[in-house]
């Protein structure tokens, strides 16, 4: 189903598009400590180069620090064979710290709405949407959603109040902006580092799948010339002998094949 706003109502959900509503671009809450904001940069710039594992924590955390909020996360899109979305958030801060990991369907969504418009978004939340979703959590008075992009990978960057209706304003959207900027490329190291560790693997798998090759030729030369001695009846062939010889190397060919169908399977 759409997230239009007609669509919305009943939801609990309220999602506003930044650029035309003009009661949060008039808003003037509070002057950013241009000495936090670059020591806020700093921290990720650090992260980034020493941690990037740890890097979207960093954000939310950093969010919370340099715009006063009360939650903050990273939400990431997730679209299954049929093309339906959910989005899943991979770090989170705050009183919401203990949603890490929780997955949120494509409807009702304003996750969903903010990818689509591709714009920041102020947006609430009411009990009403608590009750539909069956979960309990504090009500969103004041949020801002900012969408990020990294190739076909798409997400969000989220803030809120819990209890404040005006809590954020034009530079709040404008710090979330750099924020989702290093959200994307945070979530493009991961990639990248995940692809590296998956080559490695499949090298790793290769180097022992040739090695295991290697060792099944042995039982396997063993038992053809068990087999080519039995078939042509050489004299004095033992068969016992034979099928104690067969029955070894049987059992050493199979626990290589078994070791053999372990290995990853490299795409």
């Amino acid at each position: 189903m759409s997230n239009s706003p007609s669509n919305l109502a009943g939801t609990g959900l309220e999602v506003i598009d930044l650029a035309t509503d003009a009661d949060f671009t008039s808003r003037r809450l509070h002057t950013h400590n241009i000495a936090t904001q670059m020591d806020g940069m700093a921290r990720l710039a650090s992260a980034f180069v020493e941690r990037p594992e740890t890097l979207l924590q960093e954000l939310v955390e950093s969010a919370i620090d340099l715009c006063g909020a009360d939650s903050a996360g990273i939400s990431l899109q997730s679209l299954d064979q049929h093309g339906e979305a959910t989005y899943h958030w991979v770090a989170t801060a705050g009183k919401y710290a203990h949603f890490l990991n929780a997955a949120l369907p494509s409807f009702p969504s304003a996750c969903a709405v903010c990818i689509e418009r591709n714009q920041p978004q102020l947006f609430r939340v009411t009990q009403e949407f608590f009750d539909l979703m069956g979960i309990q959590a504090d009500t969103v008075t004041d949020g801002l959603l900012i969408p990020w992009t990294m190739n076909d990978t798409r997400g969000t960057i989220w803030i809120m109040a819990h209890g404040r209706r005006e809590a954020f304003d034009a530079e709040d959207s404008h710090m979330m902006q750099t924020l989702a900027n290093f959200a994307a490329m945070a979530v493009r190291q991961q990639i990248q580092q995940k692809l590296i560790v998956e080559q490695a693997q499949a090298k790793a798998a290769a180097a022992m799948a040739n090695d295991l090759a290697h060792k099944i030729n042995n039982p396997l030369q063993s038992l053809t010339n068990c087999v080519y001695i039995a078939s042509e009846g050489v004299d004095g062939a033992d068969s016992q002998a034979l099928a104690k010889d067969m029955s070894a190397d049987l059992n050493r060919l199979s626990s290589l094949v078994k070791e053999l169908l372990m290995l990853p399977t490299a795409s």
